[in-house]
């Protein structure tokens, strides 16, 4: 049987929480049940279909990966879309997480040559709400957060391997940088 694994950055408190609040908005405002499925993140590898056996191999390569890297800083800055379908807030300080995602691609090419390579360029972002917005509601919704400003700056020490259940999205494994 394959299962989807996605490999992404948890922010730190008080990141996590103020974001997490803001998704949690945007399920009570919309309906979206796609804002409150996953904890606030950053994606570093899209969700890919794999067999059971590929997540024990998977650690082990983050472990090792993450060993090699070291801390970074990475900035929130207001909130923009893609399309009208999914309402993010934008990375603001992306240079060192660009860095850390070609790094990581590149590794993985060599090490989990399994996992796709993405054919479209890597825009970090932290997803608030994508996919089932209702489009009745979107032009409210970008109403609300164009009047809105927010401003996180943290430092990133880890990231998180996680697996789906069938339901949700349940973390398996987290690598500290350095």
């Amino acid at each position: 049987m394959n299962t989807l694994y996605l490999v992404a950055l948890l922010p730190p408190e008080p990141a996590f929480s103020e974001t997490w609040a803001m998704k949690q908005e945007v399920n009570r405002l919309t309906g979206s049940r796609n804002a409150v499925r996953l904890p606030p993140h950053i994606t570093l590898i899209p969700p890919t279909r794999q067999p059971d056996a590929f997540e024990a191999r998977c650690a082990a390569v983050l472990a090792e990966f993450a060993a090699t890297q070291q801390p970074l800083t990475v900035g929130l800055h207001n909130f923009a879309w893609f399309g009208n379908r999914t309402l993010f807030v934008h990375v603001s300080e992306a240079m060192a997480l660009k860095a850390l995602h070609a790094t990581l691609t590149d590794w993985c090419a060599t090490h989990l040559p399994e996992v796709p390579r993405e054919n479209r360029p890597f825009t970090p972002h932290l997803t608030l709400a994508t996919r089932d917005l209702p489009p009745a509601q979107v032009p409210e919704l970008r109403q609300l957060f164009a009047t809105r400003s927010y401003e996180a700056s943290f430092v990133v020490q880890n990231f998180t391997l996680f697996r789906h259940n069938g339901q949700q999205w349940q973390p398996k494994a987290t690598f500290v940088l350095g």
